[in-house]
């Protein structure tokens, strides 16, 4: 299977978190400020699906530029992107012909950005990758009818089920990632989240896997397409049970390396959507000591940015990327292609 893997090979990479309304809103309602991630601005300021309507009708990233995009990301040393396609706010990034809640019908922007991303991509040399969210707090037969009522609470309450969910799956969810799939050319991963609802079983992962093995038979597919992940570790419990072709620990990394393939995403400060409120920035150092542990221990990194709601990267964003990349080109040789290694983290000082 060719793979980002590419035979082993580590490879340093980037999660552009952009979404339609929570780049917009930056975590904030008022006074009011959203705890964690930013994109999370629906079920953490208590939107209700009519409310957050406006702010798809708002998203107007006049500024973003995909061949700038892809341009800090290779020079940072990232070997793929992975774009938020679909967030839980259930507004999409391409020209879907399955809805019209989409960054071409509803937004004035009118410019489809997985398609621009993904042929600035190609033109580089860098894998495209496309993140699709399984949750959709827009969709009535999803989460959508639930709102607002619904909290994060209740996200694992098997009393809190929409019994139209299973529609939803055939009806609206597989022709999207088919059109994703058919129209965008080699997607290198699909990065699968929102298992954890109680709506979605495991065998609608085994199914969910198949078809995308049908469309494009070499994109690797993450773990969360099923549910088998335990917690934030994002590691399967019980290989070989659950469909999926890598782990995905989530903002933590493993003790120690993992027989499997895995990747540990992380953000750069403690929101994965644009919050201008969150100056927990980690330093550039503190992610190099981070991508040089994961390699060690035969993972590969995912390293989020969230761009603005006028499609910039943050400041702070591009001074870690920039000293990233000075990083790589001198120390490359020690982190792409490599494997895991095979001795265990020697106690702080001289080794002779």
């Amino acid at each position: 299977m060719t793979s980002v893997w590419n035979g082993g090979a580590i490879l340093n990479s980037v999660c552009l978190s952009i979404g339609g309304a929570y780049s917009i809103i930056g975590g904030e309602r008022g006074t009011k400020i959203a705890g964690g991630g930013a994109e999370w601005a629906m079920d953490k300021l208590d939107y209700t699906v009519k409310d957050y309507e406006k702010f798809p009708e708002m998203f107007n990233p006049v500024m973003f530029d995909a061949d700038a995009w892809v341009s800090m990301a290779k020079n940072a040393g990232m070997k793929y992107i992975v774009l938020t396609s679909k967030h839980h706010e259930g507004f999409g990034l391409w020209d879907s012909k399955v809805s019209d809640y989409d960054v071409m019908d509803t937004a004035p922007f009118k410019r489809d950005i997985v398609k621009e991303l993904s042929e600035a991509c190609k033109k580089q040399g860098i894998k495209f990758c496309l993140y699709y969210s399984i949750v959709d707090w827009h969709h009535p037969q999803a989460q959508g009818n639930l709102y607002p009522n619904y909290n994060i609470a209740q996200h694992d309450d098997p009393s809190v089920v929409n019994p139209k969910f299973p529609e939803y799956f055939k009806n609206y969810m597989k022709p999207q990632v088919k059109e994703l799939l058919s129209n965008y050319g080699d997607i290198g991963v699909v990065w699968f989240d929102g298992d954890w609802i109680s709506d979605y079983t495991t065998e609608m992962g085994k199914e969910l896997y198949s078809f995308i093995r049908d469309i494009q038979p070499n994109t690797i597919v993450n773990n969360r397409v099923d549910k088998g992940r335990t917690g934030m570790d994002g590691m399967n419990n019980k290989p070989g049970q659950f469909a999926g072709d890598f782990g995905t620990p989530e903002q933590e990394i493993p003790d120690t390396g993992i027989d499997s393939d895995w990747e540990a995403c992380m953000t750069m400060n403690g929101s994965w959507g644009y919050k201008p409120s969150d100056n927990n920035w980690k330093s550039s150092e503190d992610l190099i000591e981070k991508l040089v542990d994961i390699v060690s221990k035969g993972g590969n990194f995912l390293l989020n940015i969230g761009p603005d709601g006028f499609g910039r990267f943050p400041a702070e964003s591009i001074r870690r990327l920039n000293a990233m990349g000075e990083w790589t080109k001198i120390n490359g040789e020690a982190v792409y292609g490599a494997s895991a290694s095979p001795f265990e983290k020697p106690k702080w000082g001289t080794l002779y």
